[in-house]
């Protein structure tokens, strides 16, 4: 058997970019009849037809799904080979990076992210990669995701980390919620029902630990998958909801009519970081996204810094 054309592999990852031959055939510089030919080849090479008619679009087969992230994967690290010791334009370098962040990153750096791309990166994409069942280190140990934005835990030995932000949770109800009428107590605390925001459906938490030391108990009445959806469900009704405390300011900035309060328990500092695989390290475009969202953190703790001293 002969040495697979690579060719094939920029050419699947534009078709599976794209999900069009027209878009694919445009990206590559090709005509829509030369990119029929190569998909033709693509599909002789592999086995499968990679994409099949369902009306009048064409829609990827489960294993062209499934090879996705392998693909993308293998042609920026070819990428990276040939560009070695050559100086990369940003500005001109099309680029795709898969972000896996909490709510709390997203809520409070991501229009400056973006922002910044616009500028120094125009032709980069992010994508948000949702939380799934999947081990978080072999997620980049993969190259499913890029870069993992989260509450710090523990990685594969070989996963570079760095520490971004810490935060702590308050409390968050509705602007005119009877709960501000008399100080909060734990007792107070568990009278009304409670909100639990759990990308894994969790309606437990830390707080009910410390609930059932003093005897008591909170009824979770709500369990979603985001906090968007938990801050818009307690904006008619008398539920409480613990969140974040960047993320809750965040919202009440954004003009949500909401009140935040001290928890009357003892809150945990949550430190956030970003972690990397070491093939990563040093790509300049990744190397720009790691240094420029350190910057946003660091510029983001420096004033609240500020704030918390005039």
């Amino acid at each position: 058997m002969g040495q697979p054309d690579l060719n094939l592999l920029l050419a699947l990852d534009a078709l599976l970019e794209e999900g069009s031959v027209v878009g694919a055939a445009r990206r590559m510089n090709l005509s829509s009849p030369a990119m029929s030919r190569t998909l033709g080849r693509i599909r002789e090479t592999l086995g499968d037809p990679v994409f099949v008619q369902a009306g009048r679009k064409l829609v990827p087969t489960p294993r062209a799904l499934a090879m996705r992230e392998q693909v993308r994967a293998a042609v920026e690290q070819a990428t990276q080979v040939l560009a070695h010791g050559a100086e990369v334009d940003l500005k001109l370098l099309e680029r795709r990076f898969n972000v896996r962040a909490t709510d709390e990153f997203v809520s409070i750096h991501l229009g400056r992210l973006l922002d910044a791309m616009a500028t120094d990166m125009p032709r980069a994409m992010l994508r948000l990669s949702p939380e799934e069942d999947d081990v978080d280190g072999e997620a980049l140990r993969s190259g499913r995701i890029d870069l993992f934005i989260s509450a710090s835990r523990k990685l594969g030995p070989e996963i570079r980390v760095q520490s971004l932000f810490t935060t702590t949770f308050v409390g968050v109800a509705r602007e005119h919620h009877p709960i501000f009428e008399d100080d909060i107590t734990l007792e107070r605390l568990s009278r009304w029902e409670h909100i639990n925001v759990s990308r894994r459906g969790k309606s437990t938490g830390p707080i009910d630990d410390v609930l059932e030391a003093r005897g008591l108990r909170r009824h979770v009445a709500l369990v979603v998958s985001n906090p968007y959806a938990a801050l818009f469900a307690l904006q008619d009704s008398d539920l409480l909801l613990p969140l974040p405390k960047h993320l809750a300011r965040s919202a009440l900035a954004a003009g949500l009519r909401i009140r935040l309060f001290a928890l009357p328990v003892p809150v945990e500092t949550v430190l956030l970081t970003q972690a990397w695989h070491p093939r990563l390290q040093s790509d300049p475009a990744h190397q720009w996204l790691r240094h420029t969202i350190r910057n946003l953190c660091n510029e983001d703790e420096a004033s609240a810094a500020k704030r918390s001293k005039a």
